[in-house]
């Protein structure tokens, strides 16, 4: 065993997970082969292991973002055009979102609890929030004038996609994507089945969401790691624009890019992003400017803990040799 990967099983004890919680944490440094640690059983009884097919939650925004940001490459998709243009059913509302302000969660959409109340239940689906929404009378704000997380934003993006590509989200994000990048283990997955098959389940009585923009990627760690070096090698051609943060309209400056929050650590930019479902935990960060990233799913977690290690795993592949 690595000094590294002895070091990053003892970060993971430390933050307080178990020997026998399920979870997987794993480091990319550039030139070095990934550092991978695993712990517990799935909900099935299989042993966690880096080959394990996982939820992503919300990690999978990052994923959304490329296939946007690969679109507006390709001259397919304009940032600035309205919402409005791709998704007609939707109110009025809609002529004066942009896709831009989709990507960057300034659309001003409204929470999930209130799409929930819209619905009568919490239909997690695409159909489902696109439905709701179309019941939606009015926003509580200007498109462009607040930065506030949303899922439905993001599930509008995916639909504007698949309208775009002529694909359904799986293919394309299959097709330019995971399939260029090797990441056979990654998928969106619409469902109807609550998972892929041979993942990984989740809390019994919570299946994951069906939604896909938003979540719906079904990854494993040595997968995860193999996106961060993508993005941190530019292998896409896309991770200038994807890095590039959102502004208001006013000019403004935020701290979310495109499916990633931009932050800073001991002097370094980090683009990171977390995810979370009932029982699952994921994060993810890396450092384009010393190719490093780190990433964790824990499966039977509701706790904060992933923060905490997350910083300190960051600052052991930044330590060590």
């Amino acid at each position: 065993m690595s000094e590294l990967r002895r070091r990053t099983a003892a970060l993971v004890s430390k933050a307080g997970y178990r020997d026998d919680e399920p979870i997987v944490a794993g480091i990319h440094r550039r030139g070095a082969p990934p550092v991978l640690v695993a712990r517990g059983v799935t909900a099935s009884g299989a042993p966690m292991s880096a080959t394990t097919v996982l939820y992503a939650a919300s990690l999978s925004k990052q994923m959304t973002a490329a296939c946007a940001a690969l679109l507006v490459r390709d001259g397919v998709l304009d940032v600035e055009s309205p919402l409005s243009g791709w998704l007609p059913g939707l109110p009025g509302w809609a002529g004066a979102i942009r896709i831009r302000h989709l990507v960057h969660h300034t659309a001003a959409l409204p929470a999930d609890a209130e799409i929930d109340a819209l619905q009568g239940s919490a239909d997690r689906t695409t159909p489902g929030i696109l439905a709701a929404l179309t019941r939606f009378p009015a926003l509580d704000r200007p498109p462009g004038t607040g930065h506030v997380y949303s899922n439905a934003g993001y599930v509008c993006l995916a639909a504007v996609l698949e309208r775009a590509s002529g694909l359904t989200l799986p293919d394309l994000a299959r097709r330019r994507l995971f399939a260029p990048l090797g990441m056979t283990g990654t998928r969106f997955w619409p469902g109807p089945d609550p998972m892929p098959a041979g993942a990984a389940p989740l809390v019994r009585l919570r299946p994951a969401p069906l939604s896909l923009g938003d979540g719906g990627v079904w990854t494993t760690l040595g997968d995860l790691l193999r996106w961060s070096q993508a993005l941190n090698a530019d292998e896409l051609g896309v991770s200038s624009l994807m890095q590039t943060p959102g502004r208001l309209d006013d000019g403004t400056p935020i701290d979310y890019a495109w499916g990633m929050g931009v932050r800073s650590h001991a002097g370094h930019v980090v683009y990171r992003h977390g995810g979370g479902w009932t029982g699952l935990r994921a994060l993810q960060a890396r450092i384009p400017d010393l190719d490093v990233s780190v990433a964790l799913i824990a499966t039977r977690d509701d706790t904060d803990r992933r923060i905490p290690l997350l910083d300190t795993l960051l600052e052991a592949a930044l330590q060590a040799p």
